[in-house]
């Protein structure tokens, strides 16, 4: 007998046992905030990600250490535009508010 045979019905595969445990501890927000980071290149191009030192998201803020101040100001005239396209990329508000540091 192999072993796909002895598997019993109630066997659930590993991503929905994943999903339901992520929905059970409501962790859907810090997963998306982990991807919004993890993503930051995709999201504001090469440019911009080289310059950013850090990024962290708290209570709907994003914190960004940029180590230009040129783009730093650039960046904060775009500020709403990288709100929106944050939140467009995360499928609801994820933020709304950026701190330049």
């Amino acid at each position: 007998m192999h072993e796909e045979d002895k598997r019993s019905s109630n066997e659930q595969p590993l991503k929905e046992i994943i999903d339901k445990f992520i929905k059970a501890y409501s962790l859907e927000h810090k997963m998306k905030e982990y991807d919004v980071i993890q993503n930051w290149p995709v999201l504001m191009g090469k440019a911009v990600a080289f310059r950013t030192k850090e990024i962290s998201i708290s209570n709907k803020r994003m914190r960004l250490v940029i180590d230009s101040s040129v783009m730093r100001e650039e960046l904060l005239f775009g500020k709403q535009l990288i709100i929106d396209r944050v939140n467009d990329y995360a499928g609801f508000e994820i933020i709304n508010d950026i701190w330049f540091v």
